[in-house]
């Protein structure tokens, strides 16, 4: 019934093995490919025909976490998998973005990749194995699709590269200082297509060699992949890439003198008005047959292209007039927002994000449900990019792959530089609203996070700018890399090269290319030149703020104190009746987790003073020959029982009352009166022993033994 062909190899540690033929048969490609325990299925569908009018490629990626891959039921109300997680958006990201380029040019055929998570052993993180899983589905499908794609995750411990980390490594790699990168590489076997990244300050030489290192390990999978296809691929999809040369040289005698006119402007606004304003005259030239050629707007968008790349590589001249190297002015402020915890405008060029930081206390943490369990995060970006940014109108919902993305790319830069939150037991949230883009507005709420940080308070361990790089590659193998790209040079160029770091290191790396023929030469580079970049950002910066300013009145304040584990109970009270009580007496919130570390927060530095003296008192243990002040909560024969020290009573003994003889405390004390005691020690049992008579119970002062003697004597 099934016609089964299987592959494996041994890949790192682990085995890696491909299979098709046995599940989903109607997708045109198939693959279920396995490393260790973990497994993925990838499903690859597409058109086989274009629908009429199609302008542009329409490729669909959706990967997928089923949470009982994991032995695990979803939480909320439903516990159904509903909408995708922020993680699931950004590995379809990562899977779209290296096979998007390798499609044969001109075809618009519809095509869907789903990427299902069906076991995961919460070692082996199946996004790097639904990379493969899509790449081998792709091949064997007979899609046009000009790959395959291999793909690898590289760390970086004790100076050595490491393949394929454990996802533990990965998830919070914060936590683990040893581990000082997180890397994905992908691509072909000749180039790397894809890069992600977040690290701990690393230079330019060691991020190059762990992509050099990546894409070297991958080339087994490729080889795989390969020899797995040779057994199980279609038949090519009969297409032929369209041929437009003739409609092109009418389209550039046409409208070139134009076109080239308008990409001398220096304004965008007035700039992408020219541009339209020559493709219209373009059309109004042609004949009718002409017009009604589907190669139209690709033939125009080559004439744009042909203008913008060639003025680059052979004058060095921009659109903007820079050259390649230089970043666009930049102009800083800080605190432009009167009663937000931090705030920054950060501008460069024609783009612009007002980047905003809130503090807030471990009850602000976000709880996040992901196949290897629960954790908390205690760092939140979010990055808006609404339609007015580029002076469109356009519909605003919920937050798209590209705003994921990109406030996903600026976490990973920031985090790096965040104090422990054992140092600063804050939540942060950063919210960048794009208010205009020309460029690289990720980078832009990089700056800008890292200046409002600044702004609020955070001690950051060093500043983070970042730079979006360009490039330019002709056939002739000359180029030209771009420093600081503007939207136009990103969507015509060759190459979208994002860095971000401190003076010190790289902490967030993302590549794009759009060619199969980027060296590393070309890296290195890339990499110098975006390092010359980002220290210029720094020095603006550091012009207006470059270290942590005062609080804002308005943020919380936290007080963060550590109690013994066994002590946890006492704290929290039978059904939370102690700690409500502390937050209602204070007015503080108080957050307590497991290790014993209890975070008090408030407004009011008295409501924090009390919380926590009424934890003190629940688990500090008295010191013997202290002095305390208690109250009389029991008259017996032998003595009193004084409640001194939160809930511990001791006994002061009917001889230790005064100096003189007693028959009954109650010649002195009756109950609920306010006495001043000292701690003796301890009996046998561990029972307290108190006294009163080497105390003024005026002034709390410790009575010497000779004046002892002579209130005895008289």
């Amino acid at each position: 019934m099934f016609n089964v062909t299987k592959k494996s190899i041994q890949w790192g540690n682990e085995t890696l093995t491909l299979e098709t033929g046995k599940v989903a048969r109607q997708a045109d490609g198939s693959v279920v490919a396995t490393l260790g325990e973990t497994q993925v299925m990838a499903n690859v569908t597409f058109a086989k025909a274009p629908k009429p009018g199609q302008d542009f490629f329409p490729l669909t990626v959706h990967y997928q976490e089923k949470y009982y891959a994991a032995g695990k039921i979803p939480g909320g109300f439903f516990k159904r998998e509903a909408r995708p997680s922020e993680k699931e958006t950004l590995v379809s990201r990562l899977i779209d973005r290296p096979c998007r380029p390798l499609f044969v040019p001109g075809f618009k055929n519809e095509v869907l990749v789903m990427a299902t998570v069906l076991s995961c052993d919460l070692h082996n993180d199946p996004d790097i194995v639904a990379m493969i899983a899509a790449s081998a589905a792709l091949t064997i499908s007979g899609v046009p699709f000009m790959g395959p794609i291999g793909a690898a995750r590289v760390g970086f411990v004790d100076g050595q590269y490491v393949l394929n980390p454990p996802m533990d490594d990965m998830t919070q790699l914060r936590s683990k200082p040893d581990q000082r990168l997180d890397l994905v590489v992908a691509g072909t076997k000749d180039a790397v297509m894809m890069v992600e990244s977040e690290a701990y300050e690393l230079t330019e030489e060691e991020m190059l060699g762990a992509v050099v290192f990546g894409h070297e390990q991958m080339q087994p999978v490729i080889d795989l992949i390969i020899d797995f296809a040779e057994e199980t691929a279609k038949e090519p999809f009969d297409f032929t890439p369209p041929d437009y040369a003739d409609l092109y040289a009418k389209v550039k005698a046409a409208g070139e003198a134009q076109m080239r006119a308008a990409f001398a402007l220096r304004n965008k606004q007035e700039r992408t008005a020219a541009i339209d304003a020559a493709a219209e005259a373009i059309v109004a030239a042609l004949s009718d047959e002409d017009k009604a050629d589907a190669n139209l707007g690709p033939a125009i968008k080559k004439l744009e292209s042909s203008i913008l790349r060639g003025d680059v590589v052979r004058n060095g001249t921009r659109i903007d007039g820079r050259d390649t190297k230089t970043v666009r002015p930049i102009v800083v402020e800080t605190g432009v927002l009167p009663r937000t915890h931090g705030s920054a405008l950060f501008t460069r060029g024609e783009t612009q994000s007002i980047c905003v930081t809130t503090l807030g206390t471990g009850e602000d943490e976000q709880i996040i449900d992901a196949l290897n369990g629960n954790f908390r995060s205690n760092f939140l970006l979010h990055y808006n990019f609404p339609p007015y940014s580029v002076g469109e109108v356009g519909r605003v919902g919920s937050p798209g792959r590209r705003e994921i993305g990109h406030g996903k790319l600026a976490w990973r830069a920031l985090q790096a530089v965040l104090p422990a939150p054992t140092d600063f037991p804050y939540t942060v949230r950063i919210v960048s609203e794009i208010t205009e883009s020309n460029g690289s507005s990720s980078m832009a709420t990089v700056c800008g996070g890292s200046l409002s940080m600044l702004d609020a308070g955070v001690p950051l361990k060093a500043p983070v700018a970042g730079v979006a790089m360009g490039l330019i590659l002709e056939d002739d193998g000359s180029y030209a890399v771009l420093t600081d790209i503007l939207g136009d040079e990103d969507h015509l160029g060759d190459m979208d090269f994002k860095v971000a770091g401190t003076a010190e290191g790289i902490t967030s790396l993302q590549m794009d290319i759009k060619v199969a023929g980027i060296t590393p030469a070309i890296m290195k580079q890339a990499l110098a030149q975006a390092r010359d970049g980002r220290l210029h950002i720094l020095g603006e910066m550091a012009k207006t703020i470059s270290a942590p300013q005062g609080f804002s009145a308005y943020a919380p304040k936290i007080e963060t104190l550590t109690i013994p584990t066994d002590k946890i109970r006492e704290v929290i009270g039978s059904g939370g009746k102690v700690i409500r009580e502390i937050v209602e007496v204070s007015g503080a919130k108080v957050d307590i987790n497991d290790d014993g570390v209890i975070k008090i927060a408030s407004s009011d530095a008295a409501a924090i003073k009390k919380a926590h003296d009424m934890i003190w008192s629940i688990v500090a243990e008295p010191e013997e020959g202290q002095i305390y002040t208690g109250k009389v909560v029991k008259l017996v024969d032998f003595g009193a029982f004084v409640n001194f020290f939160g809930k511990r009573d001791g006994l002061v003994h009917v001889s230790q009352i005064a100096n003189k003889r007693l028959n009954h405390p109650n010649e002195i004390l009756k109950e609920g009166q306010e006495v001043k005691v000292k701690l003796l020690g301890f009996d046998d049992r561990g029972k307290v022993r108190l006294g009163m008579k080497m105390v003024d119970q005026e002034t709390g002062a410790e009575i010497s033994p000779e004046k002892q003697k002579e209130e005895a004597e008289g």
